[in-house]
């Protein structure tokens, strides 16, 4: 019974200790938890392109994919990039890459494993870095 008693007096006063911990943790918005922060402004899409970093980057995507469907059954990117579309929409095709199945073998088709293209490509911004950078792209 009094180890019970013990226990349970700890328990409270931990959780007395915690709470009062809470009313003093700093936050990485510049304000209050309970205190209405305006967004931040939403950067738009660059115009130009982007140059590529390194040999094997992915290329940034140059226009907004926010409304595009890509889901298992569809694929709204491949409507202009995939092989069978890209001359007559005048858009880049996708590399070859993207029809070989895991063991290598073409494929007429996007290999599964290239379906999600936002795995990979993102669209690029005119945003500045969120934290300081010294990385130099190579030759």
């Amino acid at each position: 019974m009094k180890k019970t008693i013990i226990t349970a007096l700890v328990g409270s006063a931990l959780l007395v200790g915690a709470a009062n911990a809470q009313s003093s943790v700093e936050t990485l918005r510049d304000g209050t938890l309970d205190e209405a922060i305006p967004a931040n402004r939403s950067y738009g899409l660059d115009e130009k392109r982007f140059t590529r970093n390194y040999r094997q980057q992915p290329p940034l995507i140059p226009h907004a994919v926010d409304q595009y469907q890509v889901d298992l059954k569809t694929n709204r990117c491949l409507s202009c990039h995939d092989w069978t579309t890209a001359g007559e929409r005048s858009s880049p095709t996708l590399s070859m890459t993207h029809y070989l199945d895991r063991d290598g073998n073409q494929l007429d088709t996007v290999a599964g494993t290239r379906w999600f293209c936002s795995q990979c490509h993102v669209p690029q911004v005119d945003a500045p870095a969120l934290v300081d950078n010294t990385f130099k792209a190579s030759n």
